[in-house]
């Protein structure tokens, strides 16, 4: 079955979809592939979601952001019907057809952070430029800590309750 719809159309024949050629060709007389019509436009707020994402998958990550914005984030989500931030210690600099990207994280005691990194930019870059079609100019990453086995994890502490 093939393109059925498409024959009905007032003022196009059924010959003009009966193979990829033609449709090309009707494309072209149109103004361009279906897909190149207008204008496509992608928030920094969704490449920061992304990237946060990508760069959380990677072993020995701890977590992002530095020590100051986690503890931040962790009282805001204490909060009912808050969410975790997942763009946390993420920022984007999205123009039209390339993105930049920051990130502070904290890497596990006993991982090889230049390890980590590189496996945290090949993520990122993967990620945001399949979801995006973006090219990915740079990734910058600031290691702010390092979480030892024995440090308590300040947001898995349960909310007080008064």
């Amino acid at each position: 079955m093939t393109d059925t719809g498409q024959q009905n159309r007032p003022g196009i024949s059924g010959a003009e979809f009966t193979g990829e050629a033609s449709r090309k060709n009707v494309g072209a007389k149109r103004g361009g592939e279906r897909g190149t019509r207008g204008r496509t436009t992608i928030a920094d707020g969704v490449v920061e979601k992304i990237a946060g994402m990508a760069a959380r998958d990677v072993v020995g990550v701890h977590a992002l952001g530095s020590g100051m914005s986690r503890a931040f984030g962790a009282a805001r989500e204490r909060v009912p019907g808050a969410t975790k931030s997942v763009s946390r210690g993420v920022k984007v600099e999205v123009g039209e057809s390339q993105t930049a990207v920051d990130l502070e994280i904290v890497v596990d005691y006993g991982v090889s952070i230049t390890d980590v990194a590189g496996a945290v930019r090949e993520s990122v870059i993967s990620a945001v430029e399949w979801m995006t079609g973006l090219e990915v100019v740079e990734v910058n990453i600031a290691v702010s800590d390092v979480k030892l086995p024995d440090e308590e994890e300040e947001e898995e502490e349960p909310p007080r309750l008064r």
